[in-house]
């Protein structure tokens, strides 16, 4: 009988990501990419069911992203976050695609992927950061997340717009979105805000929120995009029902442990 050692030593790699965090005092997301870089040049290789969980853990994280996010902050310093999120894709998208196609002679469509390759950050590995070193809980991080998500959707916006084609799939996923967003906004307080489900063992309102999230990935998936806008969108909607009773923060802080012990650190090892 032949064991599958991958799930095994992702859970070492797991593990030993935490403690080396704790005992270097650096963010464990750089710690599990780091080790990641070094597990697949030994031969580790991604399984089907690990890709999966990665993106799940990416858009938990983008989520978790947008409930941080001060409403009124955002709307205060909006001409801040959009500048430096719009130059700080900008600046590297035309860099790198002008040296590619320029300098080494890389064809069009290769120099433009360059670009938008180096220009783009992750919403969800800036999140990690900044939650583990408590920048979440003042304006400079609630600022770098918005700025963050900007420079995520330039990214988005340029691959629409240089390689997508639009059909009727698209659409579809959209629409979706919008309807889920709206009627998640008016009626989550049903589910966050229910004594019946509040400090229950079975978490119902954490199931709840991964339900959402999956019915974004699957119409992203079916219209060949990424569910990463409407999660974010979402988790700001939702972010002033946190705000609102203690209890939805015990709730908010059960989803991140969840999250964290086993769900994004597979999107974090295989973010190298």
């Amino acid at each position: 009988m032949k064991g599958d050692y991958i799930p095994l030593a992702v859970g070492l790699l797991v593990f030993l990501s935490s403690i080396i965090s704790l005992r270097l005092g650096l963010s464990v997301a750089i710690i599990e990419i780091f080790l990641d870089a070094i597990a697949g040049n030994l031969g580790l290789k991604a399984e089907d069911w690990m890709i999966y969980i990665a993106q799940f853990g990416g858009i938990i994280l983008t989520y978790l992203a947008g409930t941080e996010i001060d409403t009124k902050l955002f709307k205060e310093k909006f001409k801040e976050s959009f500048l430096i999120g719009f130059f700080s894709f900008l600046i590297p998208f035309l860099a790198a695609s002008f040296f590619t196609f320029y300098i080494i002679g890389w064809e069009y469509k290769a120099a433009l992927i360059a670009g938008i390759a180096l220009s783009t950050t992750s919403l969800a590995v800036v999140y990690s950061v900044l939650v583990e070193t408590g920048l979440t809980n003042n304006q400079i991080g609630k600022m770098l997340m918005a700025a963050t998500f900007v420079t995520d959707m330039g990214t988005a916006l340029a691959l629409s717009i240089m390689f997508l084609k639009p059909t009727i799939y698209i659409l579809a996923f959209y629409i979706v979105s919008i309807l889920v967003i709206f009627l998640v906004d008016k009626f989550s307080l049903y589910i966050l805000h229910n004594p019946r489900f509040f400090d229950k063992v079975i978490e119902p309102e954490i199931k709840f929120i991964f339900l959402i999230l999956l019915v974004f990935i699957y119409f992203a998936q079916i219209g060949n995009s990424q569910a990463i806008l409407p999660a974010f969108v979402l988790g700001l909607l939702i972010s002033k029902h946190f705000d609102e009773k203690r209890k939805t923060q015990v709730i908010k802080n059960r989803l991140r442990t969840v999250a964290y012990a086993f769900i994004t650190p597979i999107f974090l090892l295989l973010a190298a």
